[in-house]
């Protein structure tokens, strides 16, 4: 049972859910991998977590499935740590989560992802995500 202070919000087929501050704390603390599944494009043109792994999950452009995705995600997270997944706005990282686990990782998707949900006036980085939240991230 998880009570509102718990870090670990449940979920089906992989981990769980974390926000990004408690993502962002075990990364700080060495205990798992964020790793960024936007394409490379999101990357370049909205900003990008410094010491994130770059694996995306789909490719820009016509978003086609990474077909590198799982020796590229094998490599950036060494045994024993867990995995962070983090998309736009939380949800290819689901995806990606999920398929992280059936590889044997240990999973979890960061809410709210890099941008957050859009807001009224469909514009995103004003209701939640990574960036809203004042974590580290840069731009080009």
């Amino acid at each position: 049972m998880t009570t509102q202070t718990d870090p670990i919000r449940p979920a089906e087929g992989y981990a769980g859910d974390v926000t990004p501050a408690t993502a962002h704390d075990w990364c700080q603390r060495g205990d798992a991998v964020l790793v960024d599944v936007r394409t490379d494009a999101e990357r370049e043109w909205v900003g990008f977590v410094p010491g994130a792994a770059a694996v995306a999950w789909k490719h820009w452009p016509g978003m086609a499935f990474n077909p590198d995705f799982e020796a590229q995600l094998r490599a950036a997270v060494p045994a024993g740590k867990k995995a962070l997944m983090m998309c736009r706005s939380g949800v290819r990282s689901v995806a990606a989560a999920r398929r992280a686990t059936e590889l044997g990782l240990e999973a979890y998707n960061i809410l709210e992802g890099f941008e957050g949900d859009a807001d009224a006036e469909g514009h995103r980085n004003t209701v939640g995500g990574w960036r809203r939240r004042g974590l580290p991230w840069r731009q080009k």
